[in-house]
């Protein structure tokens, strides 16, 4: 490219874009989903064509909210929904439900039971005493496994193939031996 001598990059005008313009992207559903005015599923993983824009007005620790616009394959009704940088997720806003989600569900419950205990143990120092124990227990039977594993692989670790050959080739050898005597 030619740029004059006289050329002052700093006369060039400023675009100015409103903040809430939208951008066309191509993007995949986050997850399982069912419009609600056709009742069609939108598997996780389906290809749209999706409007996005940030949010005006939603932050989580510096990071901008999206949202996205993309439309049902059936019937074409939109449907939006937004990231959730909290929970490392997204959230559905309208026009779709989201499916049953078995995995989310069991971390909830484990996070659940772990607060549980944790309360529990505060309060109470026997309980403390009795998780440390099942603990260790079952911390040695895993010990316990792991070097009956270890044993059992070292036994198989062990068998001389070569040796094995070599000893049925001797024998063989002998019957020959013995039928032609």
């Amino acid at each position: 490219k030619y740029y004059p001598p006289d050329f002052d990059p700093a006369k060039i005008p400023k675009l100015k874009l409103p903040k809430d313009r939208q951008y066309v992207v191509r993007l995949m559903a986050p997850f399982n989903m069912r419009c609600k005015t056709c009742g069609e599923y939108i598997y996780k993983g389906k290809k749209f064509n999706a409007r996005k824009e940030t949010v005006q007005n939603e932050v989580y620790l510096g990071l901008p909210i999206f949202r996205f616009y993309i439309k049902c394959t059936r019937c074409l009704a939109e449907i939006t929904f937004k990231t959730d940088p909290e929970n490392t997720d997204y959230t559905m806003e309208h026009g779709a439900t989201r499916n049953f989600q078995a995995e989310k569900l069991l971390e909830e419950e484990e996070k659940r039971m772990q607060k549980e205990r944790e309360e529990e143990e505060l309060n109470n120092p026997m309980k403390v005493l009795e998780n440390r124990t099942k603990d260790s227990k079952l911390e040695m039977e895993v010990l316990e496994n792991l070097q009956e594993l270890k044993e059992l692989n070292q036994r198989q670790a062990n068998v001389d193939f070569e040796a094995m050959l070599k000893q049925y080739k001797e024998l063989e050898e002998e019957q020959k031996r013995k039928e032609q005597e």
